[in-house]
């Protein structure tokens, strides 16, 4: 990506691509209280932290995980490559995540032990 795009733009051009970060089988949104109060509303409400997991990937308040490629099941899990975009970077990182199911949300890790979640499904 070249220098002098912002996360808006590159999100808008994620959405714009279509299916192809349409590879990991999630139902619906999931987040925590913030995250689903993003998804609903379109609105931040400025909070410093909040997570939102979709079929195309992961927001937070500081970056965004396009799921690359198709997941694969692992147990009860799906191991799924991404690429993570801090905010104010254009740097495009890679990760391998691993969504677990948990209580009817999911649990997001990294290789490197960090854990996000878990999160509730949102909505009705």
């Amino acid at each position: 990506m070249r220098a002098g795009r912002s996360l808006p733009a590159l999100l808008l051009g994620i959405a714009l691509a279509g299916p192809a970060g349409a590879a990991v089988d999630i139902d619906g949104s999931y987040g925590d209280k913030e995250g689903c109060r993003y998804v609903e509303t379109g609105e931040s409400s400025g909070a410093d932290f909040f997570f939102l997991l979709d079929k195309e990937g992961i927001t937070t308040a500081v970056s965004y995980c396009e799921f690359q490629g198709e997941g694969r099941k692992v147990g009860g899990a799906t191991v799924v490559k991404a690429g993570c975009h801090e905010e104010g970077s254009e740097e495009v990182t890679p990760y391998e995540l691993t969504l677990t199911p948990d209580n009817g949300g999911y649990t997001i890790s990294f290789a490197d032990g960090t854990r996000w979640g878990p999160l509730a499904r949102c909505g009705k």
